[in-house]
């Protein structure tokens, strides 16, 4: 995701809806229409892409036999677009693949409380505390190395380790990616803003290589050009899928700082729906064995219900990794991260 006007706007839009409907109704009051509990069309306003999750809405509308409407865009896009709409939107559901976007929606009261029986499949560190949301699937922050010049015990314990003048020229990161940009999100959250900036500074100093997003980080590292960067886990598999001797692996820090934090594409139902039966199905059906398989099987994403899927060898299982304590809500504020990254010259 690259940062230009339009992101501006959008994030822009979001924080003003956000102040404007967070007086309307409460986070975690169910306020929710109780006309047409079943019937009629799903619409479902989706913050993933169409070639990727497409096909599983299909398979859900043909297994369901309902009747669905999905609207694609941006993540921060259409949790935006539903704030502006207000009690007038015709979402049933959100469904995006960032927990901020999410919990913008959440503390704007436009979720509606979930069933306990579809909270309780998905561990409490991936979903909403007030049970608005649940994450469907997991994505690692790591660091990528290259394995021929680096070994895990050459890497420090944790992000700020890369602090230290020796890995100068030695890294690369992509400030313009969104899934960078929540990591930003995620260390003002759990480190403060000060150490956040010292973080971003201290990286700067050592002069990283600026790509524009993970995919091309991971083919550098493996082409020797860096010696590691910091991506989301699942892009590394896409190249050992097709060279399994490609010199790279994936790194969680060790000591469980935001370098390790687990971030999740989620969903919610609006509370304004008319469907929530058909809206709860769909909740239902994304936990479900072969949703999360699907997703497991795609992307690599780690899957958050139905833990017997087996994972690829080379993934390290989500009770392995030493994760920060962090609320997946408080990714909300992607604005304040784009405007760190601006006044600090990175962006």
């Amino acid at each position: 995701m690259q940062h230009n006007t339009f992101l501006t706007f959008v994030l822009g839009g979001l924080m003003m809806a956000l102040l404007g409907c967070g007086a309307q109704v409460a986070a975690g009051e169910p306020a929710v229409s109780q006309s047409a509990p079943s019937g009629g069309t799903l619409t479902i306003y989706a913050g993933r892409t169409e070639d990727l999750v497409g096909p599983l809405i299909e398979q859900f509308e043909a297994e369901s036999g309902l009747e669905v409407e999905v609207r694609y865009g941006d993540t921060a896009q259409m949790a935006a677009t539903i704030l502006e709409e207000g009690d007038n939107s015709p979402a049933d559901v959100y469904y995006g693949q960032d927990a901020g976007a999410l919990g913008a929606l959440a503390n704007a009261g436009r979720l509606a409380r979930l069933p306990e029986v579809l909270l309780n499949q998905v561990d409490p560190r991936f979903r909403s505390p007030d049970g608005l949301w649940v994450g469907t699937s997991g994505r690692a922050r790591v660091v990528v190395y290259n394995t021929d010049q680096l070994s895990e015990a050459d890497l420090p314990d944790d992000i700020f380790g890369f602090c230290a003048p020796a890995w100068q020229g030695r890294l690369g990161w992509a400030p313009t990616n969104g899934s960078f940009q929540a990591f930003v999100t995620a260390l003002r959250a759990v480190e403060g803003e000060k150490r956040a900036r010292e973080w971003l500074s201290c990286i700067q100093a050592n002069e990283p290589v600026f790509y524009p997003n993970n995919t091309s980080i991971v083919a550098a590292v493996g082409a020797g050009e860096i010696e590691a960067g910091f991506v989301n886990h699942y892009y590394l598999f896409r190249f050992l899928a097709e060279h399994p001797d490609f010199p790279a692996r994936n790194y969680h820090p060790r000591a469980g700082d935001v370098g390790a934090m687990i971030n999740v594409a989620g969903v919610g139902i609006v509370n304004t729906t008319a469907n929530r039966e058909a809206a709860e199905k769909f909740v239902s059906f994304l936990l479900s064995q072969s949703s999360q398989a699907y997703f497991n099987a795609e992307t690599n994403e780690y899957p958050l219900a139905n833990q017997n899927i087996e994972l690829n060898p080379l993934l390290t299982p989500l009770r392995n990794i030493q994760t920060p304590a962090i609320d997946l809500n408080e990714l909300e504020d992607l604005d304040g991260t784009l405007q760190l990254l601006h006044e600090l010259g990175i962006l």
